[in-house]
C-alpha cells in the first residue's frame, strides 16, 4: 500500500498536464477554419442548398401561427371596423364558422407543411453530414498511413483516436445541428421581430427591452462554459490514450499487482473530466433559469401594457370613440387589438426560444471550431520521409550498403543538422548534445548473401535494418539499396523489396489467410498454403475447424506467441521478397520449431539477401557474413570461424550466451545446410 501511494503524485504530473493540441480552446468562430470546413460541402452542394431553401421556408410557416390566431380573433370575435382588417381577413368568408374553418385549415397545412419541410431539410443534412464524416475519416486515416514512424514515437494512439472518433463527431453535428440550424434560428427571430414590428412598434420595442440583459448573460455563461469545454476536451483526449495504454498492458498490470495503483490514475484522469462536465451542467443550470425569467418578464411587459391598450381599444368600440382614439394615436402599429396582443404573447414566447437555441448552437460551433483546429493541425502535420518527385529505380540486385551512416533518433534543428554536415568524424563523436544511435557505420551485404547482426541490446542492431526500409531518414551518410540510395528511391517500392518479421509478431483481426495475404491479391491459395507448409505451421492450421479461413482476433489473441510467429514467417514468404530480414524472428519458437524453420529458410533464401538479427548462435552461425555492433559502432565482421578466432567480442558473446547452448541442443540430430544460396 505504501509503494502505491509514494509514486502517485510523480506518476499524476503527466497527466494533468495535457498536450498543446488538446488545450485548444477554438474560438466561436474562426472564418478561416469555417471556409475549410466549408470545402467538404463542396460534392454536396445540391443537398446544401436544398437544406438552405427548406430551411428560409420552414422559419416563414414557423411564425403563421399566431398570427392567423390574431386574424381569427379580430374578424371573428371582436368588432374591428373593416379598414382594420389584414390582408388576409378581407379574403376571408364573411361567415364566422366558414372563415374560422379557413384559418384552421390554413394552420393545419402551414403545419403540415412545416413538419414535410424539417423532415426533408433533416434528412438531407444528416445524409450529408455521414457523407463529410466518411470523407473526413477517410482522409485522416490516409494522412495517418503517410506519416513516418518517427510521428507515432511521439503521438499517443489514444489521442489519434480521438481525433478520428471525438473530433469528427463534433465537426459533424455542426454541419448537422449547427450552421443552418444557426440561419433557421436567425430566421425565425428575424420573421417574428419583422411582424411584431408590423403589427405594434411599441409592444416590440417593449418586448425586445430585456434583450441587452439576455446578451449580457449569455456572455457569461459563454465564457464559463467555454473553460469548462476546454477541459473536457482534454480530459476526454488524456482518458482515451489511458484507456488505450492499459487495456492493451492489462497483463502486465495484473502480474505486477498495479491494478489499485492504476485505478488511482484512471480515477485522477476520470475526476477531471467529471469536474469539467459539472461545471459546464452548473453553468447552464443557472443561465437557462435567467433566461427563462428574462422572457417571461418580457411577457408580463407585453401583457400589462398591451392589455391596458386592447382595453382601451375595446372601451373605444363599445362607446363608438374609435375614430377619436385613432386620431390620438396616428402612428401605425399603436392601436392594439385583442387579436394583436394574443399573437404578441405567442410571439414573445416562441422569440426567445430561438435566443436559448443560438446558446446551444454557440456550443456545437465552439466545440466545432476547436474540432476542427486539432482535425487541422494533425492533417497540415506533413510527413517528413517522402518518396522524391523523381524516384530513381534500383537494380533489384538485393545488394544493400551502409556508408559512413550516423543516425540519432533525436528531433534536431537546423543549426544542428549544419553543424552535422560540416564538421569532421572526431568532432561529430564529441558533440554532447546528440546522443547517436549509429556512429560512422559502414558495410555491405552483397545479393543472395546471409548476414547476421549480432550486438548487446541497444547497440544499434534493429535501428539497421528500420534505416534499410527508410523508416527514419539518417543525419550522416548514405544506405543504398538495390545500388540507390533509399532517400532516392519510391517509398512503396521501396518497402515491396522487403520481407520482415519482427521479434514481436503483430496479426490483424481477420482470418489467417488475410494476416498472410495482408491485401496482396495476387497471392493464390496454392502460394499461400505452400508458404505455410515452408514453415511448418500448415499442418496446425489444417487442423482449425476453419483452417485458412479460421478468425483472427486482435493482436492474434487467440494463438500461441510461437504460433503467430510461424504465420508472420508465412506471410513474408508468401510475399516472395527481394530482401529477407529476421529481427529475432526464432525468439519466440522452441527449438525443434527453430530448426525445422531453418530448413525451410535454407531453401527459401535463394535467389534473396537474407540479413539476421538473433542470439541463438543455432540461427546466425552458418551466416555468409557476421557484423558485430557495439555502442553503435560496427566493430567486428567475418564468418562464424573467423570471428571466434580473433577473440574479440564476438568470442565474448560466444563465451557468454552460445557455448552451453550450443553443446546442449543435440544440434547434430537434423542434418543442417548452410544459410546461403552457395
Amino acid at each position: 500500500m505504501a509503494d502505491d501511494r509514494k509514486p502517485k503524485d510523480p506518476k499524476e504530473q503527466p497527466a494533468k498536464k495535457p498536450s498543446q493540441d488538446d488545450e485548444v480552446a477554438g474560438k466561436a468562430y474562426d472564418a478561416r477554419l469555417m471556409r475549410r470546413l466549408l470545402t467538404y460541402l463542396k460534392p454536396y452542394k445540391l443537398q446544401t442548398g436544398l437544406s438552405a431553401l427548406t430551411i428560409f421556408f420552414k422559419a416563414s410557416t414557423d411564425v403563421m401561427g399566431p398570427y392567423l390566431v390574431k386574424v381569427a380573433v379580430d374578424t371573428y370575435m371582436t368588432d374591428t371596423p373593416p379598414a382594420k382588417l389584414s390582408w388576409l381577413a378581407r379574403h376571408l368568408s364573411s361567415r364566422p364558422m366558414t372563415g374560422i374553418t379557413q384559418i384552421g385549415c390554413l394552420y393545419l397545412g402551414a403545419l403540415l407543411l412545416t413538419y414535410v419541410l424539417e423532415f426533408a431539410q433533416t434528412y438531407m443534412m444528416q445524409w450529408t453530414g455521414q457523407k463529410i464524416m466518411f470523407d473526413l475519416r477517410s482522409q485522416i486515416f490516409r494522412h495517418l498511413q503517410r506519416m513516418q514512424p518517427s510521428f507515432f514515437d511521439h503521438n499517443p494512439v489514444g489521442k489519434l483516436v480521438t481525433r478520428v472518433t471525438s473530433d469528427v463527431d463534433a465537426l459533424n453535428e455542426m454541419f448537422t445541428s449547427g450552421v443552418l440550424a444557426i440561419f433557421e434560428d436567425i430566421f425565425v427571430l428575424l420573421f417574428i421581430v419583422l411582424i411584431m414590428l408590423r403589427m405594434s412598434w411599441p409592444l416590440a420595442l417593449l418586448a425586445l427591452s430585456v434583450i441587452p440583459a439576455i446578451l449580457y448573460v449569455t456572455k457569461i455563461f459563454r465564457r464559463h462554459v467555454r473553460d469548462s469545454y476546454r477541459r473536457q476536451r482534454a480530459a476526454t483526449a488524456r482518458i482515451n490514450s489511458f484507456t488505450q495504454e492499459y487495456v492493451s498492458g492489462m497483463s502486465i498490470v495484473q502480474l505486477f499487482n498495479r491494478e489499485r495503483r492504476a485505478f488511482n490514475d484512471y480515477s485522477s484522469v476520470n475526476a477531471e473530466n467529471k469536474q469539467a462536465w459539472t461545471d459546464a451542467i452548473f453553468a447552464y443550470a443557472v443561465y437557462y433559469p435567467v433566461v427563462e425569467f428574462l422572457s417571461s418578464t418580457a411577457i408580463a411587459l407585453v401583457i400589462w401594457r398591451g392589455g391596458i391598450s386592447a382595453l382601451h381599444y375595446l372601451q373605444a368600440t363599445q362607446l363608438h370613440e374609435l375614430q377619436p382614439l385613432l386620431h390620438a394615436l396616428p402612428k401605425a402599429g399603436s392601436v392594439v387589438t385583442v387579436g394583436i396582443l394574443i399573437a404578441f404573447i405567442q410571439y414573445a414566447q416562441r422569440f426567445f426560444r430561438p435566443i436559448q437555441d443560438l446558446s446551444e448552437k454557440y456550443n456545437i460551433l465552439q466545440a466545432a471550431m476547436a474540432a476542427s483546429e486539432r482535425v487541422f493541425n494533425l492533417l497540415d502535420t506533413q510527413p517528413t520521409i517522402v518518396s522524391p518527385a523523381a524516384p530513381i529505380v534500383g537494380d533489384d540486385s538485393g545488394r544493400v550498403e551502409f556508408r559512413n551512416v550516423w543516425f540519432t533518433y533525436q528531433k534536431l534543428d537546423e543549426a544542428q543538422h549544419a553543424r552535422i554536415a560540416s564538421a569532421t568524424e572526431e568532432e561529430l563523436n564529441t558533440f554532447a548534445d546528440i546522443e547517436w544511435i549509429l556512429r560512422g557505420v559502414c558495410f555491405t551485404v552483397e545479393p543472395d548473401e546471409t548476414a547476421a547482426i549480432v550486438g548487446h541490446t541497444g547497440a544499434g542492431k534493429t535501428t539497421i535494418t528500420g534505416l534499410m526500409m527508410r523508416f527514419y531518414d539518417i543525419q550522416r551518410g548514405s544506405i543504398l539499396v538495390d545500388g540507390v540510395d533509399v532517400r532516392e528511391q519510391d517509398l512503396k517500392k521501396l518497402r515491396q523489396r522487403f520481407g520482415v518479421v519482427l521479434q514481436d509478431p503483430f496479426l490483424f483481426t481477420g482470418t489467417i489467410a488475410d494476416n498472410i495475404r495482408l491485401g496482396s491479391k495476387w497471392i493464390t491459395d496454392e502460394r499461400l498454403e505452400l508458404a505455410a507448409d515452408e514453415v511448418n505451421v500448415g499442418d496446425f492450421i489444417r487442423s482449425l475447424p476453419l483452417q485458412f479461413s479460421e478468425p483472427v482476433r486482435e493482436r492474434g489473441a487467440t494463438l500461441s506467441t510461437g504460433q503467430k510467429q510461424l504465420i508472420s514467417f508465412a506471410r513474408a514468404l508468401a510475399h516472395d521478397p527481394g530482401i529477407l530480414i529476421l529481427d529475432e524472428a526464432t525468439s519466440s519458437v522452441d527449438t525443434d520449431t527453430e530448426l525445422r524453420v531453418r530448413l525451410a529458410l535454407s531453401r527459401m533464401i535463394t535467389g534473396r539477401t537474407s540479413i539476421l538479427i538473433a542470439h541463438r548462435l543455432s540461427t546466425i552461425q552458418r551466416a555468409d557474413t557476421i557484423l558485430v555492433m557495439h555502442k553503435g559502432q560496427l566493430r567486428e565482421r567475418g564468418t562464424h570461424q573467423q570471428l571466434l578466432t580473433e577473440r574479440g567480442l564476438y568470442w565474448k558473446l560466444y563465451q557468454l550466451q552460445y557455448r552451453d547452448q550450443e553443446l546442449g541442443t543435440g544440434s547434430d540430430s537434423i542434418p543442417l545446410e548452410p544459410l546461403s544460396a552457395d
